[in-house]
């Protein structure tokens, strides 16, 4: 009587990799839903996601301006704000469309790989923005979340700039307990300002670059030389005055 054969040992990897592929088909089935409540469903939620993204990178840069990775996280929220619906809005209903009709090879050859197209161009775009901020990326964000409050200090910083003699002013009101301001800009201290208003001046090419933005940093010190409040001020984002 002949032994029935051992059955063939699967690969270890053989799972994972059924796990992997069946993810990814779940996902692309996603990606691809194109009737109006999965358009809208997913618009609102990379909306929502990219909303977090900037703020919150925005925010702990406010704190850690050399934390240099939360430019690409507060890039990649900055591009996802816009991407996520054109996405879903237009690109995928597009490339849908043109899968079912489409008879040229180039325009057959376009469909098929749309999707991988869309997030090269995408990630091409988090990564510029990334190591060149523009402006409008920091703006909204800087004024409110540029400072680092102390429990007994409600001081606020007033800056503005003039291109005619390349100079920022700066003042800090309601400085009550700060006995002088340190202004440093990358690291370097630029100068201390020890009687009230505590007002002082800047040329900007004493500011250094952070990833491609000029910016600098007002500390605000008691008598001992502690840290009562710190503010962080791109130079983009100070308006003319």
């Amino acid at each position: 009587m002949t032994p029935n054969p051992e059955p063939a040992r699967e690969s270890p990897l053989a799972y994972p990799r059924r796990v992997c592929r069946q993810a990814w088909r779940d996902t692309l089935s996603v990606y691809y839903a194109n009737t109006p409540i999965w358009r809208f469903l997913k618009s609102s939620g990379l909306l929502v996601l990219g909303l977090f993204c900037w703020s919150a990178s925005s925010l702990l840069l406010s704190y850690r301006p050399d934390w240099t990775i939360l430019w690409y996280v507060a890039a990649y929220g900055f591009a996802l704000i816009l991407w996520g619906p054109l996405t879903h809005f237009v690109i995928v209903p597009l490339v849908i469309r043109l899968r079912r009709t489409a008879e040229h090879p180039v325009t057959r050859g376009l469909s098929r790989h749309a999707s991988k197209l869309n997030l090269t161009v995408f990630f091409t775009i988090v990564i510029l923005l990334g190591t060149f901020p523009i402006a409008p990326m920091t703006l909204e964000f800087q004024p409110d979340f540029g400072s680092d409050s102390g429990p007994d200090v409600d001081a606020t910083l007033e800056c503005t700039k003039s291109t005619a003699d390349d100079l920022v002013r700066c003042q800090i009101s309601s400085a009550d307990g700060v006995d002088h301001v340190v202004v440093s800009s990358a690291g370097t201290e630029l100068q201390t300002v020890d009687e009230p208003p505590f007002e002082f001046e800047l040329h900007t090419e004493d500011l250094e670059e952070v990833v491609g933005q000029k910016q600098f940093t007002v500390e605000l010190r008691d008598a001992e030389g502690d840290k009562l409040r710190q503010f962080t001020r791109n130079l983009d984002a100070i308006r003319e005055g």
